[in-house]
């Protein structure tokens, strides 16, 4: 594989209050901003330091922050989904990129690994969700990048299926389905998601 892979993990600052609301108005806030830092935390100790690919963090709030250091870091900036997924992909160095959020606890690496080789012969890659959207999205990039989160409806059990409709006349893989945690029922999927990496954190 080539070293000039980047795998992007968007994701918000950890903060009491903010993301995962859905899950918070279930959950309750500390649990869910536990959720948060717990994932984040495991998925970077788990794919953060593979040498086949660079490692970025996607960030919002744009200014927030401390990030750990050793990773590439680029703010997400204004606007939808979409939108701030084409800028983080627009400002990346040459190469294919492969885009995960950070609520999806478990992530193997050889699914990334599986992701960049596809994109080797494919023009995107995708790992669907059984609500409809995608844990992952990749670009080869060339001989130049399409654009496909245009007049995606986020949030939607029709989020695959319209980027994908973006894609059309090209060359589309498809990787294992994976759910996110959005609420609590996603959660439950998960018993051991504070465990992943050894005792559970406090």
């Amino acid at each position: 594989m080539k070293t000039n892979c980047h795998l992007v993990i968007f994701t918000r600052y950890p903060r009491l209050g903010t993301g995962k609301r859905r899950l918070a108005a279930q959950t309750g806030a500390v649990e869910a901003l536990r959720f948060q830092r717990v994932s984040l935390a495991n998925t970077l100790l788990k794919l953060g330091n593979d040498a086949r690919w660079s490692t970025w963090l996607a960030v919002t709030p744009d200014h927030s922050g401390p990030w750990p250091s050793r990773y590439g870091i680029v703010r997400q900036g204004t606007g939808d989904l979409g939108q701030r997924l084409m800028r983080v992909t627009n400002r990346l160095p040459t190469g294919p990129v492969l885009i995960i959020g950070s609520d999806v606890p478990g992530i193997p690496p050889d699914l990334i690994a599986k992701g960049f080789s596809l994109l080797e012969g494919q023009d995107a890659v995708f790992g669907p969700s059984s609500d409809g959207g995608y844990w992952a999205v990749g670009l080869r990039r060339r001989p130049n990048a399409p654009n496909p989160f245009h007049d995606v409806r986020w949030s939607t059990a029709h989020a695959l299926a319209d980027t994908m409709r973006n894609l059309q006349g090209r060359n589309v893989a498809l990787l294992p389905k994976i759910d996110d945690v959005d609420d609590i029922a996603s959660l439950a999927r998960y018993p051991k998601w504070g465990m992943l990496h050894g005792s559970r954190p406090g």
